[in-house]
């Protein structure tokens, strides 16, 4: 029965394109795996939330899947010392804002970071969260949010069928339909195995450019 045993382990992994590799090392499991019960998937997007995550993920009784992207292996930042824990299943607003809700996960975040900066000149706040851990999903975190802003863009590097941004769509035209000012619009990779050409690879990525696009959508603007 479920709860009867304890199954304490982590499995790390790569996830998402990792340069020109082409379709054998460009794939997003996250989704695949989220799928499953009882696994915890977590895809973290900084140094310090992999410390964190990864340290509650080991001290978690339950099965953990840690995704992380290779090329961010590189990526340098300030990480706590001594025992730092963030807590499974609870997302982070990475910046507060009030006219659009967005929300990504992994290293593809920092696309949003970068559409945000430049709408902000424009006059435009967008408010960016950081899932963390795609199951157990945050939708609390997520409908507060859209309750606030009444629009939504998903930023995910994953293929457009299936994914996780399909059930945040879900989740947040069941909780919060009559707080939506605009269709929701999520933001994929195009729907076929990742190119080794670096010039289709960038047109087969989601970048800050279609992010900025999307968001002037919901805003009809």
């Amino acid at each position: 029965m479920e709860g009867n045993f304890n199954i304490p382990i982590v499995f790390r992994g790569p996830t998402a394109s990792a340069g020109q590799l082409a379709a054998t090392h460009s794939q997003a499991f996250e989704s695949w795996y989220a799928n499953c019960p009882g696994l915890k998937v977590v895809v973290p997007s900084n140094p310090k939330d992999a410390k964190g995550l990864l340290k509650s993920a080991i001290r978690d009784n339950d099965p953990v899947i840690f995704m992380e992207s290779e090329q961010m292996y590189g990526d340098k930042a300030e990480v706590p010392e001594g025992e730092y824990l963030i807590p499974l299943g609870v997302a982070d607003i990475k910046r507060e804002g009030t006219d659009v809700t967005i929300v990504s996960f992994g290293k593809i975040i920092k696309e949003a970071y970068k559409a945000a900066a430049v709408l902000s000149e424009e006059g435009i706040e967008c408010e960016i969260i950081d899932l963390r851990t795609v199951r157990p999903l945050d939708d609390k975190a997520i409908i507060d949010s859209v309750k606030k802003t009444n629009r939504l863009v998903i930023l995910e590097e994953a293929w457009p069928y299936g994914n996780i941004s399909s059930e945040i769509t879900y989740q947040v035209q069941e909780q919060a339909f009559d707080y939506l000012d605009a269709p929701i619009i999520k933001l994929n990779t195009a729907d076929t195995p990742a190119p080794f050409s670096p010039v289709l690879l960038e047109e087969w990525l989601p970048n800050s450019k279609d992010v900025i696009k999307a968001v002037k959508k919901v805003l009809y603007k």
